[in-house]
């Protein structure tokens, strides 16, 4: 079993509430003790990025932690939680039952403004009035249906929104989309415009798994002719992976999600409402 899977396995089970005190410290040396019962782990470092308080709940409040462990072969795991705490209890999971809701669902993590990146931005001016953040896999069904028109509708209103886009493929559900993206940056740095926009158009199946198949569809698409080794260059590699942390850092894990001036929009049309 990896590490990254024994330290899920872990969360799992401290899952169920056990006791505990509220301040940071002692939710910090919580984890901490636990967790170092893994064997496989060399060192482990625990922050509580966020603290907020959750809107209807008077005792409870929402713990954004981040978890940084070595193994003993010396490969570093990062990983990014949410928690809740009321001083003497904490679990990961908690339903308000008047609201028949988990109360992940009432709190999110503000975007941090050190991800609004040059390199992400795909439309709109910097100081735009609104700054969109999409987190998409363009193999997504419900993606492929909605991306392209929130995006259409606020590519032409450059001093209003500012869209930045973050590759989040989810290689379990759509391998393809792994291949796609990588070959979208590969455009992307050659210049091309409007590469984001059209890669939902690219026409794969999800679960194809060959390189060269899903690269003709990209390069049939986008009339481009990016090779294997183009897609797979390190400056390509590095922005996806970079997309991919600062989705973790953020606790993205579906797609597609959408902030909207740094809050979480799980509605996603408050750019059609904005003024």
């Amino acid at each position: 079993m990896s590490l990254m899977l024994k330290l899920l396995a872990i969360t799992l089970l401290l899952s169920n509430l056990v006791q505990a005190d509220s301040s940071n410290k002692a939710i910090k040396d919580f984890f901490i003790k636990n967790i170092k019962k893994n064997p496989d782990i060399k060192s482990i470092d625990i922050k509580i990025t966020k603290t907020l308080n959750i809107k209807g709940q008077k005792k409870w409040k929402a713990y954004f932690l981040t978890l940084d462990a070595v193994q003993k072969n010396n490969t570093p795991v990062s990983k990014s939680m949410l928690w809740f705490s009321d001083g003497k209890l904490i679990s990961q999971d908690i339903f308000d039952l008047k609201q028949g809701a988990n109360l992940q669902d009432l709190v999110a993590m503000p975007f941090d403004d050190k991800f609004y990146l040059k390199e992400n931005l795909i439309y709109g001016n910097v100081n735009a009035k609104h700054k969109v953040v999409i987190f998409s896999d363009p193999l997504c069904p419900f993606c492929r249906k909605f991306v392209p028109d929130a995006i259409k509708y606020m590519k032409d209103k450059p001093n209003k929104f500012a869209i930045y886009y973050y590759h989040f493929p989810l290689p379990g559900l759509h391998p393809a989309s792994v291949v796609l993206v990588k070959a979208a940056r590969a455009l992307e740095i050659k210049g091309e415009k409007d590469v984001v926009l059209r890669l939902y158009n690219v026409t794969v199946n999800p679960r194809e798994k060959s390189e060269k198949k899903i690269l003709e569809a990209f390069n049939e698409e986008m009339h481009s002719n990016i090779t294997i080794q183009e897609m797979n260059e390190q400056k390509v590699s590095k922005h996806i992976q970079n997309d991919l942390k600062i989705a973790e850092k953020m606790i993205v894990r579906g797609t597609p999600t959408m902030f909207f001036d740094s809050k979480l929009d799980k509605a996603k049309n408050k750019y059609k409402t904005a003024k």
